[in-house]
């Protein structure tokens, strides 16, 4: 496996030769240093610790100073982990979106946006109680019975109801690499990517 920590730009349409349009999502990927390197006979795993993004001093530990001091590397904002991975890098590496290739398939893992609290026919596609009739007050939207009847008089765990949507982790696999731009750190993957403009993203193969 191998990855990199990126950050979503946008969405822009990407014509082919043929003339097929394609909708594709900006991020802008690395560059990411090696930050720890850890293997099965230290820590019993064998994984890469890949950092992105400045952070300023002022709002940085010393805890993590030290650690960054060790790959020689500037504060980082972001830092996450990345098992199994593929390529050899030694630690205090730079990693950029050279990695990847144009054509190939890669997943996508971000945090979805936040759409606050929704009612069941948003949240689950419930679709309601059909057509209104006489004496029904309000009701077409509302999710119906909660109860048991035959088991104890409470709510049980797991009842689809009313509550808070959105900001869940979500993986979209098998994207397409559509185009690289190497020297502005930028990659273009067919269709939507989770999360709102700004947010983190990672990329994996």
């Amino acid at each position: 496996m191998k990855g990199i920590i990126g950050k979503k730009i946008g969405m822009t349409s990407v014509f082919s030769s043929d003339g097929k349009q394609t909708a594709c999502t900006i991020i802008e990927a690395g560059p990411c240093v090696v930050t720890q390197v850890k293997t099965k006979e230290t820590d019993g795993y064998d994984s890469l610790q890949l950092a992105f993004g400045e952070k300023k001093e002022k709002h940085t530990t010393s805890a993590e100073k030290n650690h960054f001091a060790k790959a020689s590397t500037s504060p980082k904002k972001f830092v996450k982990e990345f098992r199994g991975y593929t390529l050899e890098k030694n630690l205090g590496e730079a990693i950029t979106v050279d990695i990847f290739t144009e054509g190939e398939k890669v997943d996508v893992v971000g945090t979805s946006k936040g759409k606050g609290f929704q009612g069941v026919v948003k949240r689950h596609g419930f679709h309601g109680v059909g057509q209104q009739s006489h004496g029904q007050h309000d009701r077409q939207r509302a999710p119906g019975s909660l109860g048991n009847s035959s088991d104890a008089s409470r709510v049980m765990k797991g009842v689809r109801m009313a509550g808070r949507m959105g900001t869940d982790r979500v993986k979209v696999k098998a994207l397409k690499v559509v185009k690289i731009f190497p020297e502005k750190n930028f990659i273009l993957v067919s269709g939507s990517v989770p999360g709102h403009i700004g947010s983190i993203v990672l990329i994996q193969k």
